[in-house]
């Protein structure tokens, strides 16, 4: 590619970042069909940008990460904003609502905003006082259950990076050591050793309630019985891993001789593996049951996979081979396709409640979701790195 080329593919980038950002803080939920009522009375939005939950979080990490590689004072401006807003308001602790704390402590570090007092305040809930599952993991509690005793993928980019970058930046190396445990741990009883992808459970105290069968519902770990709670491999879950080892890596600078970095690179590794067989040939994307081709495409995920495998070759964590650095260019083309004018990133599921018929997971609705705008930015602001 000549350099002209090269300057043409960043400036067409960059306004596709801009738009993504654009849509991200404008999306409404028109109809109230993705607002979340809890039974103190609250009611979540989580499809808008003005409330707090995971959503939010992967929102504001997108752009953290653009305004970090590009220097863009927009994209900081929008995160103060939603803290500032958000924090006078606040909200209960739980895996998810703990996802913002992440931009939060890499502000607070670079000294553009004073968060001690939240950084510390959430923190030491999580070290301390969230639920803990048998050998010690961190249970995935969210607004609406306590999901006793599982183990979710989810928990390692909600919870455990951002205790890991607040106890790097408040000097408390007891933060960071308890994540290094709860990456192995999930990697002991999440990845699945055959394919080398990832179990992700939406499976909660319900599927108990209702006395479904474990193979009905959606995979997971539970120490209540000790099983997976059913096979399908979910694409938005497994992206989570891909995002979160490489970030993890990176942020606490691990040496290559670490022994928990050789094993956090070796469960990626395998993972892509997997990831690259099974990319769609025609469109450079995942499906939403990654080994189920009758499932729909899904563009959040594939978004997701672009990042980390892109990182993954940035960082060295996977040999810059033409397989890889092909799976990842075309995921980029990908994402980049299914970006319309306006910005809004088409074809992302929502979330996954449990069901009794994988056939259901086809069925999730598809909806501009923050989320899905965020990752897209981070696949792009990965992009501006990796290849341009």
């Amino acid at each position: 590619m000549s350099f002209r080329n090269v300057n043409q593919a960043k400036v067409a980038t960059i306004k596709h970042i801009n738009n993504l950002i654009t849509c991200l803080v404008n999306i409404k939920d028109e109809t109230g069909e993705f607002l979340m009522p809890l039974a103190d009375g609250r009611i979540i939005d989580t499809k808008g940008w003005e409330d707090w939950e995971w959503t939010h979080g992967i929102g504001l990490y997108g752009l953290l990460k653009f305004n970090e590689i590009t220097g863009d004072k927009r994209a900081l401006d929008i995160a103060l904003a939603w803290f500032r807003d958000r924090f006078e308001v606040g909200t209960t602790k739980n895996v998810n609502t703990m996802s913002p704390l992440l931009t939060a402590a890499y502000l607070h570090h670079k000294g553009a905003a004073d968060y001690y007092v939240h950084l510390d305040s959430w923190a030491e809930w999580v070290m301390y006082d969230m639920p803990r599952t048998t050998e010690g993991g961190l249970q995935h509690i969210t607004y609406l259950l306590d999901n006793p005793e599982q183990l979710w993928d989810d928990t390692l980019m909600m919870s455990v990076l951002p205790l890991t970058k607040i106890g790097l930046v408040l000097n408390r190396p007891h933060y960071v050591e308890e994540a290094k445990r709860q990456f192995l741990l999930h990697i002991k009883y999440l990845q699945d050793l055959q394919t080398g992808l990832w179990f992700h459970g939406t499976a909660s105290g319900l599927s108990r309630l209702l006395r479904i069968k474990t193979a009905d519902v959606h995979p997971g770990w539970s120490f209540d019985g000790r099983h997976h709670f059913g096979k399908a491999l979910w694409g938005r879950g497994n992206c989570w891993v891909t995002v979160a080892i490489p970030d993890f890596i990176e942020m606490l600078a691990l040496p290559e001789t670490d022994g928990v970095r050789q094993h956090l690179v070796s469960a990626l590794a395998a993972q892509i593996d997997a990831l690259v067989a099974l990319q769609d040939a025609d469109t450079g994307l995942w499906h939403t049951l990654l080994d189920d081709p009758t499932s729909y495409l899904e563009a959040s995920a594939t978004a997701g996979f672009a990042y980390g495998i892109a990182k993954a070759l940035r960082l060295r964590l996977i040999p810059r081979e033409e397989r890889y650095m092909r799976a990842a260019r075309r995921a980029m083309e990908g994402v980049l396709a299914h970006i319309s004018e306006e910005g809004e990133l088409r074809n992302v599921s929502f979330g996954t409640p449990v069901f009794m018929d994988l056939e259901d997971y086809k069925k999730i609705p598809l909806t501009s979701m923050p989320y899905g705008q965020s990752l897209a930015l981070l696949a792009l602001t990965e992009h501006l790195r990796t290849f341009l």
